[in-house]
């Protein structure tokens, strides 16, 4: 489809929204799914509480976030999933190296980052983009006429105990492939990649580390492992946790 004259300004009008460091300090922070205060927000992008009141308003406007007001508490989130992922693909197409951690203390933080975080309300990093290969490598997906899952796809949902049938009925897509901000490689999302990412932790396979982060508990690294077909190995994060850091 030809591009109309209306979409320029309306493109223009999006990527300013982001073209300003504060706002995408905001937009990042919300990455996690949470409603945040404009407080927090505040702290986050490191200005004053004015500053950022201005800032939120120009975003919810824009469309980006919506707020909720709770008596004089102001809670800001993400619009909704395509936001988190437009986010997320800039990210891993715009993000510079990653600085080196200046505290062992953030370059563990990074590290834990890097290797299994949330994206949204999905599982990304190198465990999310691990978990996407290895559907793909066992057909339990398939990309012939795009993402869609097989038919043992559909099995090996059922055995995990995730109904995909509400799932497509859902507004939202199905599957998605989402840049990995750390990783540049996709990890899955849409409504399946955000269902088996709350499956894992409602098994207690994953569990919620500080912000975004999340990790495998013991029992879960060999119950995913034997899911998706792997050994614990396979899963294992690298092996120095001491160095890095890993913007996510």
């Amino acid at each position: 489809m030809q591009p109309t004259t209306a979409d320029a300004p309306a493109l223009a009008q999006l990527a300013a929204l982001l073209a300003d460091t504060s706002r995408a300090r905001i937009c990042l922070a919300l990455l996690d799914g949470r409603a945040w205060t404009a407080g927090e927000l505040a702290r986050a992008a490191g200005i004053a509480p004015s500053t950022a009141s201005d800032h939120l308003s120009r975003l919810v406007d824009g469309g980006l976030l919506t707020e909720e007001r709770q008596g004089r508490h102001r809670y800001l989130r993400l619009a909704d999933p395509n936001v988190a992922q437009l986010l997320e693909d800039l990210a891993g197409r715009a993000a510079p190296a990653p600085e080196p951690a200046r505290t062992l203390r953030a370059a563990r933080a990074g590290a834990a980052l890097a290797y299994a975080r949330t994206c949204y309300d999905h599982l990304a990093g190198r465990l999310g983009v691990l978990v996407h290969d290895t559907l793909l490598d066992r057909a339990l997906l398939d990309r012939t006429g795009g993402l869609a899952l097989t038919a043992a796809g559909l099995e090996w949902c059922a055995d995990l105990g995730l109904p995909v049938a509400p799932l497509r009925a859902a507004r939202r897509p199905l599957l998605r492939d989402c840049l990995d901000w750390t990783e540049r490689r996709p990890h899955l999302s849409g409504a399946l990649g955000a269902a088996l990412c709350a499956r894992l932790l409602d098994l207690g396979w994953l569990t919620r580390g500080p912000g975004r982060s999340v990790r495998l508990t013991p029992a879960g690294a060999p119950a995913l492992a034997a899911a998706l077909g792997l050994t614990p190995a396979d899963l294992a994060p690298p092996a120095s946790t001491d160095a890095g850091g890993g913007r996510a």
